[in-house]
């Protein structure tokens, strides 16, 4: 009885966080620095363990189906997202450089996205054959 008195309160949360995921991903589309591959693949997570009407959207989605489905058959993210993170986390490099942020704020903050792009760079690229 419990579980499902739980259940319902859960299942609610993570769809809340697969659309709050899901707007960061599109937000990313747009502002440097934010990643939207990442938010993507994350919403569609949540979604799987919450609506499945949401999560068959995602896969179906002209944008966001690709990112899941190389995701899922490879794990693999593909060079033009590799190149769109690079250049997002360069640009926000540059402002912070630019607006003459704090070091100790912003020496964290490129190592951290060092770490990402190093990590994403590793990952594999879907090959010609697994396009959805």
């Amino acid at each position: 009885m419990k579980t499902s008195l739980l259940a319902a309160p859960y299942r609610w949360l993570l769809m809340l966080a697969a659309f709050a995921c899901l707007a960061l991903g599109f937000i990313g589309i747009w502002v440097p620095g934010l990643p939207t591959t990442v938010f993507v693949l994350l919403a569609a997570w949540l979604a799987a363990r919450s609506s499945p009407a949401l999560a068959q959207w995602l896969d179906n989605h002209r944008i966001t189906g690709p990112m899941i489905h190389h995701w899922r058959t490879s794990r693999s993210v593909p060079r033009q997202a590799k190149y769109a993170a690079t250049a997002g986390m360069s640009l926000s490099v540059i402002i912070m450089l630019i607006t003459n942020m704090n070091l100790w704020i912003m020496a964290p903050l490129v190592v951290f996205m060092l770490a990402v792009l190093i990590w994403l760079w590793l990952l594999p690229e879907p090959s010609g054959n697994s396009v959805k």
